[in-house]
């Protein structure tokens, strides 16, 4: 099933997309589902982020070659998290705003997994339970602030920092999903599921140890090798291939 989250004139609705058409729900899909009666074409919204998170969980050093590429020799022996605002998040479409601060901003692709309801201290063997679904993410990351700051909130944490989208997948096969990234249709990035150091029950399981994950909260699983600069004018797409594509443009902030 693909949930997603739409405007439509003023109003905003979650739907349920089936081929063109969206099926819209009288409220939030975090229960039980009840379709409101109207059926809409995806060409006549426009789609947004999916969810609107309480908080973002991102996993850092993930994948072993996107280690190296940081200059790491191994990742580490437990999740590394850091937490992204809720004010980072867009959906599809909406512009990646390069903030003034900074003078190497870079992309992340990686694969987002949506709580689906109130949970903590969730066993690995039960992580599926808590999970609604997945979608994809872009982790951008202001490179050299991350440097010079020795943490990672401001280089992580800029409005427009943690696009989403385009919809929620509830039901793939993650065992060798493809993640890859593509930068005015040249590809920066191409990774696996499969090389993730830490999976996706391992993850919900360790970060519910750590913290409450509400309904509509968002972990970010990591990003694949190839991590490289973007620039205002640029277009950067995020692929899961078990999920589908999300792209944003990039533009200097007013």
């Amino acid at each position: 099933m693909r949930i997603c989250r739409v405007a439509l004139d003023d109003d905003l609705r979650y739907g349920v997309l089936h081929g063109d058409a969206i099926a819209l729900l009288s409220s939030h899909p975090f229960g039980a589902f009840e379709p409101d009666g109207r059926v809409v074409r995806v060409d006549d919204v426009r789609l947004l982020a999916p969810v609107l998170p309480s908080k973002v969980v991102a996993v850092g050093r993930n994948y072993v070659e996107h280690v190296r590429e940081m200059g790491g020799d191994r990742p580490p022996a437990e999740p590394m998290i850091f937490l992204k605002p809720s004010t980072s998040v867009i959906g599809p479409g909406e512009p990646i705003c390069l903030p003034w601060q900074s003078e190497q901003v870079e992309h992340e692709a990686e694969l987002a997994v949506v709580i689906g309801r109130l949970c903590s201290d969730v066993p690995v063997d039960r992580a599926g339970d808590v999970v609604l679904g997945y979608t994809c993410a872009n982790d951008v990351t202001a490179r050299d602030l991350q440097r010079v700051d020795g943490q990672w909130g401001r280089a992580k944490g800029f409005d427009s920092f943690c696009p989403l989208g385009p919809w929620i997948e509830t039901d793939v096969d993650l065992d060798e999903a493809v993640v890859e990234c593509h930068v005015n249709g040249s590809l920066r990035q191409h990774g696996s599921t499969a090389d993730m150091v830490h999976s996706v029950p391992e993850l919900v399981a360790w970060v519910s140890s750590v913290m409450t994950l509400l309904p509509g909260d968002v972990i970010l699983t990591g990003t694949p090798a190839g991590v490289s600069a973007i620039a205002a004018g640029d277009q950067v797409s995020v692929t899961v291939d078990v999920i589908g594509t999300l792209t944003n443009p990039v533009v200097d902030r007013a």
